[in-house]
This record gives C-alpha cells, sequence and structure tokens, in this order.
C-alpha cells in the first residue's frame, strides 16, 4: 500500500512510532494545549544535569547562560544560533562562588551519546509574537535539536511555510 497521499496524522504516527519504538526515545505526549512550552524544558535537563553529579547551583547557573544565549533579543538569529551551538558542544562555564574557578557544565554527552535522554512530544504550541506549533520536536535532555514539520504529500512545498526559528 503507497503512503502517497495519506493524512499527515498517520505519517505523524509513523513517525512517533520510529522514534520511539526503534530509536528508544522517551514520549512525552501531545504539548498542544500544555502551558510553558520552551525550547529550553529546564525540568527535564536540570534532572538530566543532576544524574551527572552537577550541583544545583551549577545547573542553575548553566541553565540561566542557556536560555539567556538562546533568546537574546539583541542579537541576530544567526549570532545566537551560534552562541548557542558553542554551549551545546564546548560546554557552560559557570562560577558557583567568588574565588572558585570556573567548571564546565556538559549539557549535552558526546564523548557517551547512550548517555543523553532523547525524547520526542507532538504539537508543541509556543506562544509569543507568533503562535507555532511544529508537529514534532526532538530533545536531547530537553533541549529543542529539531522540529519535523509534517504536511500531507498532496500538498506542494510551495503552499508551505514555517514560522519563525523554533530555537
Amino acid at each position: 500500500m503507497s503512503n502517497i497521499g495519506q493524512i499527515e496524522r498517520l505519517t505523524q504516527n509513523r513517525i512517533v512510532k520510529l522514534f520511539k519504538e526503534e530509536l528508544g526515545y522517551t514520549y512525552l505526549g501531545n504539548w498542544e494545549d500544555r502551558d510553558n512550552n520552551s525550547n529550553i524544558e529546564e525540568d527535564l535537563l536540570a534532572s538530566h544535569l543532576t544524574s551527572k553529579g552537577y550541583s544545583n547551583a551549577q545547573i542553575k547557573k548553566a541553565i540561566h547562560e542557556l536560555r539567556v544565549t538562546a533568546n537574546n533579543p539583541n542579537g541576530c538569529l544567526y549570532d545566537n544560533n551560534k552562541k548557542v551551538y558553542k554551549l551545546l558542544r564546548y560546554g557552560v562555564q559557570v562560577k558557583v562562588e567568588a574565588g572558585e574557578n570556573y567548571e564546565t557544565v556538559q549539557l549535552i554527552d558526546w564523548d557517551n551519546p547512550e548517555g543523553n535522554d532523547f525524547a520526542i512530544a507532538e504539537e508543541v504550541t509556543i506562544k509569543g509574537n507568533r503562535e507555532k506549533r511544529p508537529d514534532i520536536v526532538l530533545y536531547i535532555n530537553g533541549i529543542a535539536i529539531s522540529v519535523l514539520e509534517l504536511k500531507r504529500s498532496t500538498v506542494s512545498l510551495k503552499e508551505t511555510t514555517m514560522a519563525d526559528s523554533y530555537l
């Protein structure tokens, strides 16, 4: 049976099933009506960082730095994304108290990919200047790293537009 022309929901169900059953992602659910969705799910990130042995003070400072960098209204999208990439790739430098050395909080475990928490959510509504609701959002350790916007195969690309960047 051909999948061409089938409704978007069927495709979305197949993709969610693939990520859950074949790739082992945690299913977070349908977040269409969930309040305070974000590109950085702080509870999920804090839980991951706690499991890696970071202190509450380190976690708070690292999450704060990531959020400020990702949501900088004075930076252009390119510069903000470049700075976020640097934090994700190389970690966040935090100093818990004056007189102490900076320590690196690794938001993603690049050396041991299995040591990360992978999750998937559907219909993640983001409110702001323009409400956005991507069909699927993929998370690593509570950080949105990919957005999947699905369309029926009978809809041409010319008819579709993606809202502003999610991150």
